[in-house]
């Protein structure tokens, strides 16, 4: 069973988006609009984001006009939106509209997924959704610098030191690229180094 990963784009004061829901401020940074192959995300097999990332997909990259865009970011893999509104599908894309809890939703995502990893694209709220599930296994994040004045934030949630273990931290061009192990709450394993997890590298990143 793989991982779940939430992975991100994020500004250095926690926003993933701005007030006008736009990633305008990202893209201009370098790298930002097509990040390098250090910025994105291995093994995933399966892609879950909420309905205001999926319609700002839709509508940035005017995919229901151009349906081959879809596949420059999602491929072929199925893609999980959860919604509570009728929202339109592209032609050929492998969409599956979800109502209701992470944890109702959680057993037919892993099947999709396989053996593979799955990633919680956005936005911040649905993954802490994933977090207060007790599925999120990994947070990963591109921090760019930029400051923000308000939007989005990253992840709608108190969560305290005992519950993240920093994996790696590393320049990637213009970004900090940063990933934390989502470790159980009340774990004894919050305490104690896993040696097996640090012969690992840590995984890829997205943008949102």
């Amino acid at each position: 069973m793989g991982r779940i990963v939430f992975d991100t784009a994020t500004s250095l004061n926690g926003w993933i988006a701005d007030e006008q829901n736009s990633l305008a401020w990202l893209f201009a940074v370098g790298g930002g609009e097509q990040p390098e192959e250090d910025l994105m995300p291995e093994g995933c097999t399966v892609l879950v984001e909420g309905s205001t990332t999926y319609q700002w997909v839709l509508d940035e990259q005017d995919i229901l006009t151009h349906p081959e865009r879809w596949r420059d970011f999602h491929g072929d893999r199925p893609t999980f939106v959860f919604t509570t509104r009728q929202l339109p599908v592209p032609e050929d894309a492998n969409i599956r509209f979800v109502r209701g809890s992470v944890a109702d939703a959680l057993p037919a995502i892993r099947e999709a997924a396989g053996d593979g990893n799955i990633w919680v694209v956005g936005g911040g709220d649905l993954a802490g959704q994933f977090l207060d599930a007790g599925a999120l296994d990994e947070i990963a994040l591109s921090v760019a610098p930029v400051a923000l004045t308000g939007g989005a934030p990253l992840l709608p949630r108190r969560v305290e030191s005992d519950r993240l273990r920093l994996e790696s931290a590393r320049p990637v061009g213009q970004f900090a690229r940063l990933v934390y192990r989502v470790l159980p709450s009340g774990s004894a394993g919050s305490q104690r180094p896993d040696r097996r997890h640090d012969d690992q590298d840590g995984a890829g990143g997205g943008q949102r």
